[in-house]
């Protein structure tokens, strides 16, 4: 059973978590009892692809990959999980085994519910199921976004919006502009947007000499968040859009 400071801090965590927004205090301190503590050093696993689904994650700490393997062996990151963000729930809803795989990008801390638990709180509390079907929806949601810019979007918009949300989602202040507060290499940005290597340090390149990010190994940081939007955006650059006669369509 978790100490009084332990329960003091996950229920502190939980009241912040969408999944379980809604809960009076007593139902969140049933589903504070009923989780355990699970880290893992960067480079480790929370499970892999093909593993039993016996467990349901929340991180409360660090940065995970999620990421799943083609048929013909390559490998694909479908989301970079940060704080208060929920993976590892297929177990819960009857799925033998896991579809994806969570690696530690940072040491990263998370709780943990095992899946007859998680259940037993989808049953017993209609609010967790519904904000349950919520974060489902909005990962589809996600899903057929990317999805669509895949099939009709040029490659550097890809890009560019892949950064923005990462920035958005884990940005921090420096000198420079905005980094990224994780690791991420160009690999990453590869898989996340449906490209190649080549293609993403070509772009990278090009957006340096603009003087629009500045990145390094495993580490990006946004100079012009103008820039890059107008990119994402298929907009013309900040310059010549100032430039641009009132009246031009």
């Amino acid at each position: 059973m978790p100490d009084r400071d332990d329960t003091t801090a996950r229920l502190a965590w939980l009241a912040r978590v969408p999944l379980f927004q809604g809960l009076g205090p007593d139902a969140l301190v049933r589903v504070a009892d009923l989780a355990h503590p699970a880290g893992r050093a960067a480079g480790a696993y929370f499970f892999q692809e093909g593993e039993q689904a016996d467990e349901f994650f929340m991180l409360t700490d660090g940065r995970v990959r999620l990421t799943q393997v083609t048929p013909d062996g390559h490998q694909i990151v479908l989301r970079l999980a940060g704080p208060g963000d929920v993976f590892g729930g297929v177990g819960t809803f009857g799925y033998p085994t896991y579809h994806v795989s969570a690696e530690a990008v940072t040491p990263s801390r998370a709780l943990a519910w095992t899946s007859p638990r998680m259940r037993e709180l989808l049953e017993a509390e209609p609010g967790v199921a519904l904000n349950a079907l919520h974060f489902v929806a909005g990962q589809l949601y996600d899903l057929q976004q990317r999805h669509r810019e895949l099939m009709t979007e040029r490659v550097e918009r890809r890009i560019a919006r892949a950064v923005l949300r990462l920035v958005q989602d884990a940005g921090r202040r420096v000198d420079a502009g905005i980094a990224i507060d994780f690791p991420v290499s160009r690999q990453d940005l590869a898989e996340l947007t449906g490209t190649t290597l080549y293609t993403v340090s070509r772009c990278l390149s090009s957006w340096e000499e603009r003087g629009i990010v500045r990145s390094g190994r495993q580490r990006i940081v946004l100079v012009q968040p103008e820039s890059l939007l107008a990119i994402a955006e298929d907009l013309p650059p900040p310059s010549l859009r100032s430039l641009r006669p009132r009246n031009d369509p």
